[in-house]
């Protein structure tokens, strides 16, 4: 086969932001050929003009325009020399490699109510005045039974989230037993209407079809047709 005038890209240079494919820095590296600076820069506004046409959904930035010139001297290698109406990026920035960010290690032992609770509960037990913290208390146990709700998708007793908020606390927040707790109205709403839900899902199971005896009283099988045969 004759391979003359054939170029593959395994063979090309590579292409180094993907999205605007090998014509646009092809265009630039043509572009840095120019010797007339003034040329150069408007040469460089028109395939600036061009990438946003390949790449519209870079549109959907703020500062897209300025994007456009950074993506533009990244191309270039850093290499592009114009009158851009932004400052060109700093290679050091552009190149180096993002911190690691660890996992948490946070040891959760109640999850379903979220650190943030624990938080709070820590929070609140530092407080000394006692009327602020039992009100912080009741504030607290109020947003847990909520967390709970939501994360269980169903009810939980007070009684429970009590005793929760009393070992979490190391018995700093004690609220009595026959507190009441109260949840969010969108809280309770999810829960009503999902337990409407499920109702009448189970209604639609145990709905049973009943059969047409007008339909069947022509059939010979069915016991009222020979009761009326017999009479």
């Amino acid at each position: 086969m004759d391979k003359t005038g054939l170029a593959y890209n395994t063979e090309r240079e590579r292409i180094i932001l993907s999205e605007y494919g090998r014509g646009i820095q092809e265009m630039v590296e043509s572009l840095q050929q120019i010797e007339d600076r003034q040329q150069r820069t408007q040469a460089a506004h028109r395939i600036v003009a061009l990438m946003a046409q390949m790449n519209p959904q870079v549109k959907e930035s703020a500062d897209y325009q300025h994007k456009l010139w950074d993506h533009l001297y990244i191309i270039s290698d850093f290499k592009l020399d114009v009158d851009s109406p932004y400052a060109p990026p700093v290679i050091e920035k552009q190149r180096s490699k993002p911190h690691h960010i660890n996992y948490q290690n946070n040891d959760i032992r109640y999850g379903h109510y979220g650190n943030y609770i624990v938080k709070m509960i820590e929070a609140a037990c530092k407080e000394e005045r006692p009327e602020v913290r039992e009100a912080l208390a009741y504030s607290i146990a109020s947003q847990m039974k909520a967390n709970y709700m939501e994360w269980n998708k169903s009810v939980i007793s007070d009684q429970v989230i009590i005793d929760d908020l009393k070992n979490i606390s190391k018995g700093v927040l004690v609220l009595p037993d026959d507190a009441k707790l109260s949840v969010s109205g969108e809280a309770q709403g999810k829960m009503q209407s999902q337990g409407k839900k499920q109702s009448q899902q189970q209604g639609k199971k145990k709905k049973k079809k009943v059969p047409n005896l007008k339909a069947n009283m022509n059939n010979p099988n069915n016991p009222a047709y020979k009761k009326r045969m017999e009479q």
